[in-house]
């Protein structure tokens, strides 16, 4: 018999060995599958959403200088810019306008940025989808359609109205579903902002590698400003996103340990049918070997099965349902959250991570018990 055959052989009595105990065998894979789907749908979304903020991060500026008062962050004097400016390796400095405004009507924060494109058109204003959903009432919800106007209360409590001459495009919604473009004049008095200051200024340098050169000389020059640079916002989002999905998998912790109890006790200790059934083998003449390797292909079957079923199960979840269980927390809490579609990003060291926790040591696990039987005298064996 070739090699091949005797593997064929030991495999198709391993199938028939689990079809007979199909009910506990099919209890096993449904809990282990579940298992490693969620945990493979925290890896999932949290890879995945970390890509998408990278790729978005892409373009954010080099260095953004914000001014510190009372460590807070403080509207910035433009006049900082000639000096910034001449910062060797600074090749432009542009002030930027934009903060956060409070909705009572909503109940939602959105933020409001000036745009260039309404900078001759006070008045008007550009949303983002989620803007043009508030809500009126608790149970009443006003959905707000181009050349509808929004109140919006300025610092010295009287109203602006604007009337909203476009919505950003749904492709954009990861980061505008909050956003209201307005006009320079607008935003000044809502905020009642002064016309020599900005909220901070954006840098455009000639070499990335100048980077902390050039945010140590601008502390130096004004030390009551904070440089900020694209890869310390890169590092934070990518803190943030671990931390919560950290949290998911410590509160899912619980769950894990109890299955790998079960799935433990389940592959060390063999019923007195399988120990006769492997008495029976060695006494028609198996080896210890064909044993062993009959019972590594049954602990691979079912932890393959529950494996690749889990992962498929996650890959779906996150990427083509919305990730409806673990959304909100790794998202974060917000009343207008956007609606969105990851980009699918699998991590091969993630998976593989993955796999030698969950498959690995319970095939490991289905042997060594097997071993022992299947080295002690037969006749025994059949009659415990």
């Amino acid at each position: 018999m070739s090699a091949i055959e005797k593997q064929r052989h030991i495999i198709d009595f391993m199938l028939a060995s689990l079809w007979r105990r199909k009910g506990k065998n099919l209890s096993l894979v449904v809990v282990y599958t579940f298992v490693i789907f969620l945990l493979a749908s925290v890896m999932f979304f949290a890879h995945a959403i970390k890509k998408e903020a990278a790729l978005i991060l892409r373009d954010a500026p080099e260095i953004m200088v914000q001014r510190l008062v009372a460590g807070r962050q403080g509207f910035i004097p433009e006049s900082y810019i000639d000096s910034i400016q001449r910062i060797k390796g600074v090749q432009s400095v542009t002030p930027r306008l934009w903060g956060y405004y409070y909705d009572g009507q909503s109940g939602a924060n959105y933020t409001l940025m000036v745009n260039a494109d309404l900078k001759d058109r006070p008045g008007e204003i550009i949303i983002g989808k989620g803007v043009t959903l508030r809500r009126a009432t608790t149970e009443d919800k006003i959905i707000t359609r181009k050349n509808d106007s929004i109140p919006f209360k300025t610092y010295d409590g009287s109203y602006l109205m604007l009337q909203v001459k476009g919505v950003l495009p749904a492709a954009s919604e990861l980061v505008t579903s909050d956003l209201v473009l307005v006009s320079e004049q607008d935003f000044r008095k809502i905020f009642s902002v002064s016309k020599d200051h900005a909220t901070d200024l954006v840098l455009e340098v000639r070499n990335d590698k100048e980077l902390s050169t050039i945010a140590a000389k601008i502390t130096q020059l004004y030390p009551d400003t904070r440089p900020i640079l694209r890869n310390e916002i890169l590092r934070t989002y990518d803190a943030v996103f671990d931390w919560r999905a950290g949290v998911i998998i410590v509160i899912l912790a619980g769950a894990f340990f109890a299955f790998i109890i079960l799935a433990w006790d389940k592959a060390t200790g063999l019923n007195a049918e399988e120990k006769r059934e492997i008495g029976i083998l060695k006494a028609i003449g198996w080896e210890t070997s064909d044993i062993l390797l009959m019972k590594f292909w049954e602990g691979a079957a079912v932890s393959l099965s529950a494996f690749l079923m889990g992962i498929l199960s996650a890959y779906l979840h996150i990427f083509f349902t919305a990730s409806a269980l673990f959304a909100p927390v790794l998202k974060g809490w917000s009343v207008l959250y956007p609606d969105f579609k990851l980009t699918p990003f699998i991590s091969a060291y993630e998976i593989a991570i993955l796999f030698f926790l969950t498959v690995i040591p319970y095939t490991v696990a289905t042997i060594v018990p097997s071993w022992r039987s299947a080295t002690i005298d037969p006749d025994s064996v059949m009659r415990t």
